[in-house]
């Protein structure tokens, strides 16, 4: 017998209907929130997945601009050629036509464009525009083209280590290219296309182009016209003096600013030799940055500068060199093996005399030498803005032997890298003050913003009344016929360098050598530094003052032509003169012949008769040039 429904146990019923109803909305409600609110975009964005597809947009690459506003390195438009194998009609007619175009494998190409289950197959990377027109021009089903960006180098082989190059894909592999990668690398578009279930274009549906962002452009120290110059001043010596290599930098001397660098044998940007990755890694090294040598005399700057400051030296001091010093019980020749003689620190200075140098190094000894030299930077990277760069070799004080110490007083011993010595060539003669090496000037974004400049230390490292001494002594070194001769009127200081290479052991390597200069342009004051290094030249010469100092010359000679700048003094002219025969005659004798004629000269051995002569006999060449004599 049924109990009937009482008023109280329909009310208890209605409730519990309510609470589950309330409970089952209540739930409702916070899915829909959780999938609305929270979770919405991460589901609209996989819909928008689902119902589209997408090609990606290359944003274009930052342009590179020398200090002039001249540009180097731009990008330009280039096309990716995409299949979707789904919507392709006619496979073979497909394939047939793009292998043609693309100059692609047919075979290989019929696979890709056969493919059903996989969205999209990327058949070429930067096809230009004509070649994109005549593909958009076939109209096949399932090949769509997107839009891509290439890179160009207004002037092919110029700054080419610094610089760098990218890759196909966009990313910087060498040089500025991949060491300011991220900079220079924009954000890219998309395009999107509406697709049905199994990812063909829905007909007539909408399009979207979401454009991208280019990336920031960079401005550079350097100045294309001074850098033009001296990549041809570099490609004349690599080829006259049948080097291994040549490295230049020409540097403001105020504020140690990269004016133009680079190396021999070098490439085309726009035609990097991939296929011989040897060749491409070797002269994409920045070997002015990387690479580390034994000055030389040129560091002969270094030595006289902290001797002066260090109030060791004067220019009233005497130096006598026999042609050599005994240190340690060792012999060290100076390169005139028959001797200076008597002479000035000027005088010193000018002969590039070792042992006048020797005397240097060793009357500051070990403590107040380093104490300068690290001081200077020596054994410690400049923080330029270049992958790679190299700290340079000073051994540890503890070590240094009494010979040890000669022999870095007049260059040996001892390892830098050009940069590093120029840069400190620069704080030396620009009235003491050392400055980080920059060679760029500032990045900035798409709207002109500045994103970046680089931050320049300096330091006093001599003193300006130092400074002037050094800037007198370089005067005289290069100018040794009288004041404005180096370069017919102008007032150039410089000094020149030969150093001794050394094998993978550690020993000296037999006929090979660095040959270098450095020039300072107003002597008194300098603006421009200029610095040439030919690595094992085998022309006949291997003396920096035959083999160097002539390209310094040259440089400096052009870059006046060019910015016309007057002469520091019009009144000097100089003349040219015949290289008499001195082949066969003593060595003293065939000095005198040379003094009568007004040259300079080197010597290469101990003999006493002369074997060889360059140039030869019947040359013409300026009063006051340098010549060679080899006994």
């Amino acid at each position: 017998m049924q109990r009937p429904y009482t008023l109280h146990s329909l009310q208890k019923r209605i409730k519990a209907v309510c609470l589950v109803l309330l409970f089952v909305f209540c739930s409702l409600s916070v899915r829909l929130f959780v999938v609305q609110i929270i979770n919405g975009k991460e589901l609209q964005r996989k819909a928008t997945d689902q119902w589209t597809r997408d090609l990606s947009l290359t944003a274009p690459r930052g342009s590179f601009f020398d200090s002039t506003g001249d540009t180097l390195a731009v990008s330009y438009t280039t096309y990716d050629v995409y299949v979707r194998g789904r919507e392709v009609e006619s496979p073979t007619h497909t394939a047939t036509v793009l292998s043609n175009l693309l100059g692609l494998d047919f075979q290989s190409t019929f696979e890709k464009v056969s493919k059903k289950n996989i969205s999209e197959v990327l058949l070429k990377m930067q096809v230009d525009a004509d070649l994109a027109e005549q593909i958009y021009k076939e109209k096949l089903d399932g090949v769509y083209l997107t839009e891509n960006v290439g890179r160009y180098y207004v002037y092919g082989n110029l700054l080419t280590q610094l610089l760098g190059f990218s890759s196909i894909d966009n990313n910087g592999q060498a040089g500025l290219e991949a060491y300011l990668n991220d900079y220079l690398t924009g954000t890219d578009g998309y395009s999107y296309v509406q697709s049905d279930l199994q990812g063909k274009e829905i007909g007539g549906s909408i399009r979207y182009y979401v454009s991208g962002i280019a990336g920031d452009d960079v401005t550079l120290t350097a100045n294309s016209k001074i850098q033009i110059l001296l990549e041809q001043i570099l490609e004349q010596a690599y080829l006259e003096q049948k080097a291994k290599g040549v490295t230049g930098i020409v540097m403001d001397a105020e504020t140690s600013e990269i004016l133009a660098i680079s190396s021999k044998p070098s490439f085309d940007l726009n035609e990097p030799p991939r296929e011989d990755l040897t060749a491409l890694f070797e002269q994409s090294k920045m070997k002015a940055i990387t690479d580390t040598y034994e000055p030389g005399s040129t560091f002969k700057i270094l030595t006289v500068a902290a001797a002066l400051e260090a109030g060791v030296v004067s220019l009233d001091d005497h130096f006598y060199c026999p042609g050599y010093r005994i240190i340690d019980g060792q012999r060290i020749k100076c390169w005139k093996t028959i001797g200076h003689g008597n002479q000035t620190l000027t005088e010193a200075f000018a002969n590039s005399c070792n042992c006048c140098f020797m005397d240097l190094a060793l009357r500051l000894g070990v403590d107040r030498f380093y104490s300068y030299m690290e001081k200077f930077g020596l054994g410690q990277k400049t923080g330029i803005t270049i992958n790679g760069e190299s700290a340079g070799i000073l051994m540890p004080k503890s070590t240094v032997k009494t010979v040890d110490l000669a022999r870095m007083g007049f260059g040996h011993a001892i390892a830098v890298t050009p940069i590093q010595l120029l840069s400190i060539v620069a704080g030396i003669t620009n009235g003491g003050v050392y400055h980080t090496p920059s060679v760029i000037k500032e990045i900035t974004d798409v709207d002109g913003n500045v994103t970046y400049t680089p931050q320049v230390k300096e330091k006093r490292i001599i003193s300006e009344a130092t400074s002037e001494i050094v800037n007198g002594l370089l005067q005289k070194a290069e100018n040794k016929t009288g004041d404005y001769t180096f370069v017919e009127g102008y007032n150039i200081g410089g000094k020149t360098g030969t150093a001794q290479k050394y094998d993978e052991s550690g020993k000296i390597a037999n006929g090979k050598y660095i040959s270098s200069f450095i020039g300072t342009y107003p002597a008194d004051n300098p603006k421009y530094l200029f610095m040439i290094l030919v690595d094992e030249p085998s022309a006949g010469a291997y003396y920096g003052s035959i083999v160097a100092a002539p390209y310094g010359r040259s440089f400096f000679g052009q870059l006046f032509e060019f910015y016309n700048i007057p002469k520091d003094d019009p009144s000097v002219v100089l003349d040219e003169v015949i290289m008499p025969q001195v082949v066969g005659l003593s060595l003293a004798n065939a000095v005198a012949e040379l003094k009568k004629v007004g040259l300079e000269y080197e010597i290469d051995g101990d003999g006493a008769i002369i074997t060889k002569q360059l140039p030869p006999a019947g040359t013409k060449i300026y009063r006051g040039s340098v010549v060679l004599l080899v006994t």
